[in-house]
């Protein structure tokens, strides 16, 4: 089989990746966004997850259920007080070139993701290792007082800052993958360019072909290589989710990972047991840009919330059940004993909402003569379309005006990073099953030692001082029941000042053909290929 399509158009190389020789089992795998990466520390989205961790595998990873496994460890070890992990490799760890997995790549890996060269969106996850933080503000300059060290080329040692009940769970994450210190020698910053990567998981990226699809091939060096059924993935990149079930019904695809939510009722009528409906830990949201004047004043933000009916966007709306959200830690969440928060308005009358909302504008300023104009921004999508237009409609009585932008998922991140918006869609898929991965995106922005504010994630750049102490203090209270109750202050905080503005908790969107097996619905939606198989 061929690595590489050379001076063939877009079309016909998709024509090409629906026609596979018949001697390899090839998934068509909908992936949705066009990746704007394939290095695992500068990737920010499932779209560029799928691809990626299908090709790297950290410490651990994750089995069909969601949970984590052993991955390129063979085992590991925890000191008593439960600050230091030591992770032994297997001694079968190969990357695709045949060259062995060493304890450097997990240590370049790391230091790479806290070089604030790299400008990783996504460093803060890997805070609670010690000096991590203190390394990507610039406060810390020799990458050697970072807490991951090769005790020989088979031990990776982590040394925490407190006691973290999640390590495991975040070690499957990308921002924990190695690197091939051998390919970044060689290539620098453009080692994970196709002709240049390679792989220690399941398969290695040959092919890109921007805005069509990224193909992949299995990978005979993987340690277990003998069970990975599929030969070949091809993630088809489309945003158009009723062009991509238009050809999932065509037999073009195997797997969707979204679909219209109109369409839900078609998909379980013509086909049964295909659409994978099922909760799990995320929350569909938008932000407010808190640097704008007009978003500053927290009754509007109060206003634009209040006025929001999240009561009908699940099974109305979308038609697929989605769950209001009045809270930012999902329901279910572990290490986070205790009630989930709800506002008191919440369980009012929604016409009294309505009308609390309208006066709260009119305090403002605003009326129907001169209304609050908003640009409300979404990545494209159709889903994303009907709630924005819902919104706006439940808008339009407390005298806010709305203008839809859409942009390709890329842009529309890269605006809401640079503060570039009014009023934002954003999602979260929670990394690891733990409420400080929520909570973590609404502290303050890190003042950098350049002098500018980075506030990766927190897309509103919502601040609270409080906020951010209770935090730490959870980030080094051992006590787990004590640490709860300090993250449940925290988030009431950020909700009670409209720091942000959930609206539901994630159900996913898959739909699965037949001719696969393997797939398991779970908590954090991920699925990894080398699970699956397919009927031909």
């Amino acid at each position: 089989m061929t690595t590489a399509l050379k001076a063939v158009s877009t079309a016909g190389a998709m024509a090409l990746m629906l026609t596979t020789a018949a001697s390899a089992v090839t998934l068509q795998l909908h992936n949705g966004g066009d990746p704007r990466t394939l290095d695992p520390h500068k990737a920010s989205g499932n779209w560029e997850d799928r691809p990626i961790s299908d090709y790297i595998e950290g410490l651990m990873t994750l089995d069909p259920a969601g949970e984590p496994v052993l991955g390129q460890a063979a085992s590991y070890e925890v000191s008593d007080d439960g600050l230091v992990y030591t992770f032994t490799l297997r001694d079968d760890a190969m990357w695709s070139d045949g060259t062995p997995v060493t304890a450097g790549d997990f240590v370049l890996g790391m230091q790479r993701l806290q070089d604030p060269a790299t400008a990783s969106d996504y460093a803060y996850l890997m805070y609670f290792v010690k000096n991590a933080e203190g390394i990507n503000s610039g406060e810390i300059t020799d990458f050697d007082e970072l807490g991951v060290k090769a005790l020989d080329d088979k031990t990776v040692e982590i040394t925490l800052n407190a006691a973290t009940p999640y390590l495991l769970a975040a070690l499957t994450h990308y921002t924990a993958y190695p690197v091939p210190a051998h390919v970044v020698e060689e290539h620098g910053e453009d080692w994970s360019q196709i002709g240049n990567v390679v792989a220690n998981g399941p398969y290695v990226p040959v092919e890109w072909v921007p805005g069509s699809f990224v193909r992949s091939e299995k990978n005979e060096h993987y340690y277990d290589a003998a069970n990975v059924a599929i030969d070949e993935v091809v993630y088809h990149i489309t945003e158009d989710d009723n062009a991509a079930l238009n050809r999932y019904r065509a037999g073009e695809f195997d797997i969707l990972s979204s679909f219209p939510a109109d369409q839900y009722q078609l998909l379980q009528d013509q086909y049964p047991g295909e659409a994978h409906v099922a909760p799990f830990l995320g929350v569909y949201y938008y932000v407010m840009n808190q640097e704008r004047e007009e978003l500053q004043d927290v009754n509007v933000r109060k206003a634009l919330s209040i006025a929001i009916n999240r009561e009908v966007i699940g099974p109305d709306v979308l038609g697929t059940g989605e769950l209001p959200a009045y809270g930012w830690v999902p329901p279910g969440t572990a290490n986070y004993e205790g009630e989930q928060y709800m506002p008191d308005w919440a369980s009012e009358d929604y016409g009294a909402r309505v009308e609390e909302a309208r006066g709260l504008m009119e305090e403002a300023g605003y009326s129907a003569d001169n209304p609050l104009n908003l640009q409300l921004r979404y990545n494209t999508n159709e889903n994303h379309r009907r709630i924005a237009v819902a919104i706006a409609s439940m808008w339009e009585p407390i005298h806010v005006k709305v203008e839809l932008f859409n942009a390709e998922v890329g842009p529309h991140y890269d605006a809401l990073q640079a503060g570039d918006f009014q009023i934002g869609r954003a999602g979260w898929l929670m990394d690891y099953n733990d409420a400080s991965n929520m909570l973590d995106l609404l502290k303050s922005g890190t003042q950098q030692a350049s002098g500018t504010v980075a506030w990766g994630n927190n897309y509103g750049r919502y601040s609270n001082a409080e906020y951010d102490d209770l935090l730490a203090q959870a980030a080094t209270e051992l006590d787990l029941v004590e640490r709860a109750g300090l993250m449940h202050r925290a988030e009431a905080i950020a909700m009670d000042e409209f720091g942000v503005l959930p609206i539901y908790y994630y159900v996913s969107k898959w739909v699965v053909s037949p001719k696969i097996s393997g797939f398991e619905d779970n908590a954090v939606d991920r699925h990894l290929t080398r699970y699956l198989s397919k009927a031909e």
